[in-house]
């Protein structure tokens, strides 16, 4: 099991190529909850999202190694393939991203400008697939977008930056997709700040996390989940993650209605974009703190910003800003 030390070297490897993201808050929003609530803002980190880490602690892990591969592959719907690209750039190393046909367009866009070669597939299971099937190759090594002992040590860095930010700090919430930044967010709330507890919040749609932790055994999606939370739409945890998402005080699912409500809120609260994966989290906040009988500080990690045009479409289709936020909704 990964500890605080693997996440710290983490950070040493990673010092200098991505961002310390800043901790942001909204006075209007404390004020009508009643309680504090920072967002760590990795929207606003190297390819828009926290997945910059994990990636590049992999490859400088690698290299620190002297194992520096000749290729590199990765399959993801988002942003992982992004930050592999990226990643790979920075090091000098050829890639190549597997990725399903119905991915957000902006990230298949932005995976290619990132200089690495995309192979659109037919859908998730067949990227994986394939991306077992090139991970063979000689000199060839397969970033996996969550399941990996250095990516979830990267993840953890989001965390580890946050709790040096904002003190005394109540709860964490992160999203829940394969579950690689909430593994490394327990592992290092868990170390550096043991009274905090860590929750995780995914999509009732796509709840497969949730479903295995009331089982008690990994439990796969049948299809593909119908939901705008598209960082959220694996079809199962890693049996590496889930032993970390065992050590969570709660799972959240949240409906897309509210998914949708504050994609809407923190765009105008915080004035970023805000992927409905990110936002949702809030909605776990709510449900937290409408049975609490203390003040709160909270903090929730913004896992990214990188929305498509059909989908922010779909997010503005109805208005919920005439709806201010309340613990009673």
């Amino acid at each position: 099991m990964l500890t605080i030390e693997d996440i710290q070297k983490a950070q040493k490897r990673i010092d200098g190529y991505v961002l310390e993201t800043p901790v942001l808050t909204s006075s209007l929003l404390n004020n009508w909850l009643g309680h504090d609530i920072y967002f760590k803002a990795e929207c606003l980190q190297k390819i828009g999202a926290f997945k910059a880490r994990g990636a590049c602690n992999t490859i400088a892990w690698l290299i620190e190694k002297n194992q520096k591969p000749k290729h590199i592959i990765a399959n993801s719907s988002g942003n992982h393939s992004q930050a592999v690209a990226w990643a790979a750039k920075q090091f000098n190393i050829p890639a190549t991203i597997y990725m399903p046909g119905y991915s957000s367009k902006i990230k298949i866009q932005a995976t290619r400008s990132y200089g690495a070669h995309v192979e659109l597939c037919e859908d998730r299971n067949i990227a994986d697939e394939r991306v077992v099937a090139a991970s063979k190759k000689d000199g060839t090594y397969w970033i996996p977008p969550f399941n990996h002992h250095q990516v979830i040590a990267g993840q953890g860095t989001a965390i580890c930056e946050a709790l040096e930010q904002v003190t005394h700090v109540d709860a964490v919430f992160a999203p829940c997709g394969g579950g690689g930044l909430l593994s490394g967010t327990v592992i290092a709330t868990n170390a550096l700040s043991p009274k905090t507890k860590v929750f995780g919040v995914e999509p009732l749609n796509a709840n497969d996390a949730a479903e295995s932790l009331r089982k008690k055994k990994i439990q796969r999606l049948t299809a593909t989940p119908d939901t705008l939370a598209d960082g959220a739409m694996t079809m199962a945890v890693g049996d590496i993650t889930f032993e970390y998402l065992k050590r969570l005080d709660a799972m959240y699912e949240i409906e897309e209605s509210k998914l949708i409500y504050w994609t809407q809120w923190l765009t105008h609260l915080l004035k970023l974009h805000v992927e409905p994966t990110s936002a949702m989290a809030m909605e776990g906040v709510v449900q937290l703190l409408k049975n609490s009988t203390t003040k709160k500080r909270v903090i929730v990690m913004l896992s990214g910003g990188n929305i498509d045009h059909t989908n922010q479409l779909k997010i503005w289709n109805t208005n919920y800003l005439d709806s201010r936020p309340s613990l009673k909704l």
